[in-house]
């Protein structure tokens, strides 16, 4: 029998489009044998909406026609069973049951636990990182943070809020730091709102350009003599294994939105990037990188897939660990099929690690069978 998963996409996020891209390179790769995909797309006002032929992908280039096609549903649980229940019943809309979910929602409300958190409270199964994994690794505050208290290389940063002046203070500290900086929102992914600056005029302009996204904004030295190396890591905080390595290629410091997602024939998705596979560096080199990126990877508290990015300095061999990008942020089944594990393959992975947490959630204790207010003094 088919395992049917519900593929969640879109969502209320700047990087809505991205996480449409992400989620039908998934629909495309999952086995049809054993897999039965059920399409739910989330609108950019946040409805839940479903439509059978949402599986491909030129329906998208007309949003208002995919929304006005669509009806809306809910998700539900019923005992050990699950339904994409319809909000309003007709002879054409009818409940579908599933299995378990597969979130590929992209930036807020989706890959920072928000939809994961909705899916626990059901006690419904999912793939990915849990919500825990899934904040921490969007977050990028609360990441250094935990990198750093677990003795993982970071470059030197700070961050600043929109509660707080861009006044000496917060100059001094960028001025310690030395220029060239990074500036950074918080909780985004795919360049949005990121920039290098050289002085305090374009860091003043590019504090104000991430404000726009987020009221939590990072600030790190640039690296340079920069090379970037990626590193996948799949599994979960008991058991995990690294991926071939990747060295990113580009001419430029910052590989901005379009750079990612749009060439001249249209957009393509990530897949567009350059890269060298395997990279180009030494082996006792690419050892240490697959080495921390497992223990960034478990430190995060990440399950499934995620790609841990480094930045390597080629004249002081300083190494440093960027940020991770889970679960819809990178399933990098590039970076797999490298390493002789095909998208097909990695996708029957992912569900199985899910079936494995599910397993080991549903025998831990969340409630008391016992009522309080009953016993005598009526909880007093």
């Amino acid at each position: 029998m088919r395992i049917k998963v519900v593929v969640a996409f879109g969502g209320e996020s700047v990087e809505h489009e991205i996480s449409i891209l992400s989620a039908h390179q998934v629909m495309q790769a999952m086995n049809p044998m054993k897999y039965e995909v059920i399409p739910l797309y989330i609108a950019k006002d946040g409805r839940l909406l479903y439509h059978p032929l949402n599986t491909e992908l030129e329906r998208f280039e007309n949003l208002d026609k995919v929304e006005r096609e669509g009806y809306e549903v809910s998700l539900q649980r019923r005992g050990n069973r699950f339904y994409m229940c319809p909000n309003k019943y007709s002879f054409l809309r009818k409940e579908i049951s599933f299995d378990m979910v597969f979130p590929i929602l992209h930036g807020t409300h989706g890959e920072d636990g928000t939809f994961q958190g909705y899916l626990s409270t059901l006690h419904i199964p999912y793939i990915g990182c849990s919500v825990l994994g899934g904040a921490i690794g969007q977050d990028k505050i609360i990441m250094k943070q935990i990198l750093e208290d677990s003795g993982l290389p970071v470059a030197p940063w700070f961050y600043w809020t929109l509660l707080k002046p861009l006044d000496d203070t917060f100059f001094r500290k960028a001025e310690r730091l030395s220029y060239p900086l990074i500036v950074k929102p918080a909780n985004l992914g795919s360049s949005i709102g990121v920039a290098k600056v050289e002085n305090e005029v374009e860091l003043h302009r590019a504090m104000i350009e991430a404000y726009q996204y987020d009221g939590r904004v990072v600030i790190e030295k640039a690296i340079e003599h920069v090379q970037e190396i990626n590193c996948a890591v799949l599994g979960d905080e008991q058991t995990c294994e690294a991926s071939v390595l990747e060295e990113v290629l580009s001419s430029k410091d910052i590989l901005s939105y379009a750079d990612k997602y749009v060439c001249g024939e249209g957009v393509k998705g990530i897949v567009s990037t350059r890269r060298c596979i395997p990279a180009r560096i030494d082996e006792e080199l690419a050892l240490e990188i697959q080495t921390l990126a497992k223990e960034c990877f478990r430190c995060l508290c990440a399950s499934g897939t995620g790609r841990i990015d480094f930045l390597y300095n080629r004249e002081t061999k300083d190494l440093y660990i960027n940020e991770i990008n889970t679960i819809p942020g990178s399933l990098a089944f590039y970076l797999w099929e490298k390493s002789n594990l095909p998208f097909p393959k990695l996708i029957d992975r992912l569900v199985q690690i899910a079936k494995k947490r599910y397993a080991q959630e549903q025998k831990r204790v969340y409630s008391y069978p016992v009522n309080i207010l009953r016993l005598q003094g009526k909880g007093k």
